[in-house]
């Protein structure tokens, strides 16, 4: 519908001087039989003919009276007893192209028979101007036919490039974009079945860069569902043996401090080693139990002040390596602050208190003795930095940083401390990157979107 509409809507363009330069051919061709008929005037002995012929020559003429102008005279060739009178005089030596235009339309809309004076030199002698008094009408009922097979023609036209462009739309555009719906739609039912992946055609323009793309886009989602299938199987599994497994360990732990009791040098000797197995064995598998059981964290944002709130966990931190040997290098970790102690931000406590001692934490057991925390507004975000002194971390680290149970520096580590770090800052709609780690200290960037919503200061 819209080619044939584009098509009339052309068709019209053309027709509009197509029309006002047939209504001029018409009148010069009037004026062609009116300049004839005056020379079979002129043919006569004494200019004269009778009654009858001169009204025949006027009939077949299409004329009332015929008026011949030459450098020396003015003659009235031919003439009815009584010419009405004249409404309108066209004067084609000085009609231009955007005169043409209102004129002929003028004659197609009018509904009235007009007397016409017309005045033009003859196509056949320019220096004999004719003089024409016919009626409108004739000349109206030719452009309508002429109009009609103008849009007849159109109308055939319009069809025949409609239909063309409809099918050439159907190959080339239509047909392919179904068999990616198609696919994308039969993807989304099944996303484990292979045969759902759309096989990519030869074409080199957007539709088959679309269709690559879109396998492309299907193996890899395919791949990661398997990958979190094996994931949640996994989980699943642990979850279930987590009952077993505790009280394994628990009586592991019993028989180890019955070895502890004994005096034999051997076992006083072997005793340290498989306490240290089974307390990695215990925070491993409680680690692992709390990442999978848990899922996306929720978080309950508010207007908090965030110095305040690392402070507290610079306390509670340094509790932790009192209490813990394995966490002692936390007592000797220098918190340095460049955070006014009035700036805010949108953030769930404790989940931002778990973000900062994960953050803490790895630095502290990486070795540095300085973390640096800073804080400020950037482009509609909050951005929270901690830097440390530390070594830096490892390339295999930064490439497998987030990725859970791959991207720990640490041996035995599990690697989800930063994974859980940026699960709860995509949590709050942020982000968290990693903007140095070299050999003079690691700079972990936390971006937290700024809320239009906010609530008391905590």
């Amino acid at each position: 519908m819209l080619t044939i509409g584009f098509v009339m809507i052309a068709e019209f363009l053309i027709y509009a001087p197509s029309i006002s330069r047939y209504r001029k051919s018409y009148l010069e061709e009037m004026l062609v039989q009116a300049h004839l008929a005056a020379l079979a005037l002129e043919a006569t002995a004494d200019a004269m003919v009778s009654e009858d012929l001169e009204n025949e020559l006027l009939y077949y003429a299409g004329a009332y009276a015929i008026v011949l102008n030459r450098h020396d005279r003015r003659m009235l060739a031919l003439s009815k007893d009584m010419p009405p009178k004249v409404d309108k005089i066209v004067d084609l030596r000085d009609a231009m192209m955007v005169s043409w235009l209102p004129s002929a339309f003028e004659t197609l809309f009018q509904d009235e028979n007009r007397v016409l004076r017309v005045i033009s030199p003859s196509p056949k002698d320019p220096e004999v101007v004719v003089e024409v008094v016919m009626d409108e009408t004739p000349m109206r009922l030719a452009m309508y036919g002429y109009s009609t097979r103008i849009l007849q023609l159109s109308v055939v036209i319009s069809l025949i490039t409609a239909g063309a462009v409809y099918l050439s739309l159907q190959l080339l555009l239509v047909r392919p974009m179904r068999r990616i719906i198609d696919s994308m739609v039969g993807f989304q039912e099944d996303p484990e079945d292979d045969s759902r992946i759309i096989v990519p055609g030869r074409r080199r323009d957007e539709l088959g860069l679309a269709e690559r793309q879109l396998a492309v886009m299907q193996r890899d989602v395919r791949a990661s569902l398997h990958q979190k299938t094996r994931l949640a199987t996994l989980g699943a599994a642990v979850a279930k043996v987590n009952h077993d497994l505790r009280n394994s360990l628990a009586t592991a732990m019993l028989v180890h401090d019955r070895l502890a009791n004994m005096e034999d040098p051997e076992v006083q000797k072997v005793t340290p080693r498989l306490f240290n197995a089974i307390d990695h064995a215990v925070t491993l598998c409680s680690q692992t139990l709390n990442y999978v059981g848990e899922g996306a964290p929720e978080t309950e944002r508010i207007r908090l002040k965030p110095r305040q709130l690392i402070e507290q966990v610079e306390d509670v931190m340094r509790a932790f390596g009192e209490d813990d040997p394995k966490l002692s290098a936390l007592i000797g970790l220098e918190w340095r602050y460049e955070i006014d102690p009035d700036f805010e931000l949108d953030a769930d406590p404790a989940q931002l208190m778990r973000v900062i001692e994960n953050l803490a934490r790895n630095s502290a057991l990486a070795g540095a003795k300085v973390l640096t925390l800073r804080a400020w507004d950037e482009k509609g975000r909050t951005i929270v930095e901690a830097a440390d002194d530390g070594p830096g971390l490892p390339p295999k680290a930064k490439e497998k940083l987030f990725q859970p149970f791959a991207g720990s520096a640490r041996a035995g580590g599990t690697g989800l401390g930063l994974v859980i770090v940026r699960d709860i800052l995509r949590a709050h709609g942020g982000e968290v990157t990693l903007t140095r780690s070299d050999e003079t200290g690691t700079t972990f960037r936390l971006a937290f979107p700024k809320s239009r919503k906010t609530g008391n200061a905590a």
